[in-house]
């Protein structure tokens, strides 16, 4: 299972190694960072994860940020309260990918519309796929 940590919203994604595959499943709400532990425990209760992977979310020279802390600080969270293995994976650029994926390929249009409530469990499934393609990447919170 991955997470793509926010602020404002935590998007979610499950895979499975077997199949290699990675799919978006939902959005949590977050409230400067921290999501309701209810709704996280839910989910972690019917998914039931082996690993729980979060994004890292690095400057483009590498660098860390307040937010690669608050996604540290979060990924600790999970493992402490949930008694799971996390990893952190470098995020850098699945945004931007997961917004590519929800541009009409059809339109020409540079205003072309993007739902940004879909951006995050998108995003979650991509760092989840980068791991399962990689899965020497991850590092521990």
């Amino acid at each position: 299972m991955a997470f793509d940590y926010g602020l404002r919203q935590i998007g979610v994604a499950h895979g499975q190694t077997l199949t290699a595959n990675a799919e978006g499943i939902g959005i949590l709400q977050a409230s400067d960072g921290v999501p309701n532990w209810d709704d996280v425990k839910a989910m972690l209760n019917e998914w039931k994860p082996n690993l729980i992977l979060v994004g890292l979310p690095l400057n483009m020279d590498g660098s860390e940020s307040e937010l690669s802390r608050l996604a540290r600080k979060f990924a600790r969270r999970l493992q402490g309260r949930f008694n799971v293995d996390a990893l952190m994976v470098d995020e850098r650029l699945t945004s931007q990918d997961a917004k590519s994926s929800l541009r009409d390929p059809s339109s020409n249009k540079k205003s072309n519309k993007i739902d940004l409530t879909k951006i995050d469990h998108l995003a979650a499934a991509l760092i989840l796929q980068s791991w399962l393609d990689q899965p020497n990447m991850g590092q521990q919170p």
